[in-house]
């Protein structure tokens, strides 16, 4: 028996979220930081929910990298992350802003003084 080859899904994306189109909590983003919660898992979870608790087993994952694993859609992994959230399965944070950039007259003043520290 061959595998199945590479192409669209065997279970639609909005199956594996229930029917549901909209994340119960909007400010998840592509790049929110998914971690495991503590609560111990409860029977009766879908397979997909199932899944991403799974990929989260070994540390934390951004969504958009959780999505891949699974190979789902970003929009169903965001609702099936903010399921989770809400049952206290699943941590969520705010992607790390990145750093503000440095003012070149700083970064300038620091190559004078390295200069004139090596003389």
């Amino acid at each position: 028996m061959t595998g199945r080859p590479a192409g669209r899904p065997l279970v639609p994306a909005y199956l594996s979220t229930g029917g549901v189109a909209r994340p119960s909590r909007p400010q998840l983003e592509r790049l929110s930081v998914l971690t495991r919660g503590d609560a111990p898992v409860p029977a009766g979870l879908p397979a997909a929910a199932l899944a991403l608790l799974d990929v989260l087993e070994g540390g934390a994952l951004a969504l958009v990298e959780a999505a891949a694993l699974l190979r789902l859609p970003v929009s169903a992994v965001r609702v099936l992350a903010a399921d989770l959230a809400d049952r206290d399965l699943l941590l969520a944070r705010a992607p790390i802003p990145p750093a503000d950039r440095f003012a070149p007259d700083l970064l300038k003043r620091v190559a004078d003084g390295l200069r004139a520290l090596k003389h």
